[in-house]
């Protein structure tokens, strides 16, 4: 990535982030205001999802920070008005709660991408749009690396809901014009994931885990297969499908090779930390029936379009999100709550 190019073009910008003070967000965030964007983070605080205020601390006066749902369409009607760029990172990420409660995931994950196009459209068709999908979308691999033809079929409610939002940025780039690019996500982790709960992801409960000294329990053989990401090269892609014309009205994957086994990530913990443990245990009946089997993704597309590839090994990566995580644990273990500071746009 051309760090002068990018540090240039985000100066003075004025940038949106749906899902601002989550994870992938608040990293997104930080990075901007380096940058010297404009920034406005969207974020409805539910406290079952991953918005904490901790995670924008350090840039609390340089933000404005909106506490609203993507589901109420007028305050996204007045909030995309005036944006030049919209990160879209908010969404229901829980394929578990999107097999209990399909509806809440339909609203958010497909129904309130409409709603925020259908006001790009009206109010601001000149914005630019980056639009995170996942990698849930593909299902069961039928070959791997899993490129970008490979067959579409979703094995969750979470992952119809994702591919509709997905193909609703297509449609509105291709009939409407409005600039949109859509990566599709894979494993990512880093310092300010969400870790009240295992309903988001293995990652950050494994780490959990880890750091509090209890057993990690690993579902199946082990040997699954996933690649990640850390967060910081995910932030590093966002930021370039925002300034790279070129990318408009098309679909990516993100990645990292070479992948590496449940089991493989379990003792790489242990190692770090210097202590834990790990078991094998049988899948619950909920997760098998949605479980994919290995997965790992080809990012040559976008690595031949922009020259991206991650940057940070599972190792330095896994080493500085725990270093994070024994630091502020108080800030994450324990459920947020929404505190009394409030922040507007202005």
């Amino acid at each position: 990535m051309d760090e002068k190019k990018v540090k240039s073009f985000f100066r003075d910008k004025r940038v949106v982030i749906t899902g601002g003070a989550g994870f992938i967000g608040s990293n997104l965030a930080i990075k901007l205001v380096g940058l010297g964007a404009k920034v406005t983070l969207i974020d409805s605080m539910i406290p079952e999802y991953g918005g904490n205020l901790f995670n924008i601390k350090e840039i609390e006066d340089k933000i404005n920070l909106n506490l609203s749902d993507v589901r109420d369409t007028r305050s996204m009607d007045s909030l995309i008005r005036g944006a030049e760029l919209m990160f879209n990172l908010a969404g229901q990420v829980s394929h578990i709660d999107s097999m209990k409660d399909p509806y809440t995931d339909l609203e958010i994950n497909a129904k309130s991408q409409l709603s925020m196009l259908e006001s790009c459209r009206k109010y601001n068709p000149g914005i630019k749009v980056v639009f995170a999908s996942t990698r849930q979308i593909y299902g069961r691999p039928e070959y791997l690396p899993v490129d970008e033809r490979h067959p579409l079929r979703p094995r969750d409610v979470n992952g119809i809901n994702k591919l509709a939002g997905e193909w609703y940025h297509v449609l509105y780039h291709n009939t409407y014009g409005i600039r949109t690019v859509c990566l599709r996500m894979t494993n990512t982790y880093g310092p300010r994931l969400l870790m009240k709960h295992n309903r988001q992801g293995f990652i950050g409960w494994f780490i959990r885990r880890v750091i509090d000294g209890e057993e990690i329990r690993i579902y199946g053989t082990g040997r699954q297969k996933r690649d990640l990401n850390y967060v910081d090269d995910v932030v590093d892609a966002l930021l370039i499908c925002g300034c790279n014309e070129s990318l408009n009205g098309e679909i990516f994957n993100l990645g990292n090779f070479p992948p590496i086994s449940l089991e493989e990530i379990a003792k790489l913990l242990i190692k770090i930390n210097t202590s834990g443990s790990y078991r094998l245990v049988p899948f619950p009946e909920e997760k098998e029936k949605i479980d994919i089997g290995d997965y790992y993704a080809s990012y040559e597309k976008f690595k031949k379009k922009t020259g991206w590839s991650p940057r940070i090994s599972y190792e330095e990566g896994f080493k500085r999100t725990m270093e994070y995580y024994k630091k502020n644990r108080r800030h994450y273990w324990q459920p947020q709550h929404l505190c009394e500071k409030f922040y507007t746009v202005t």
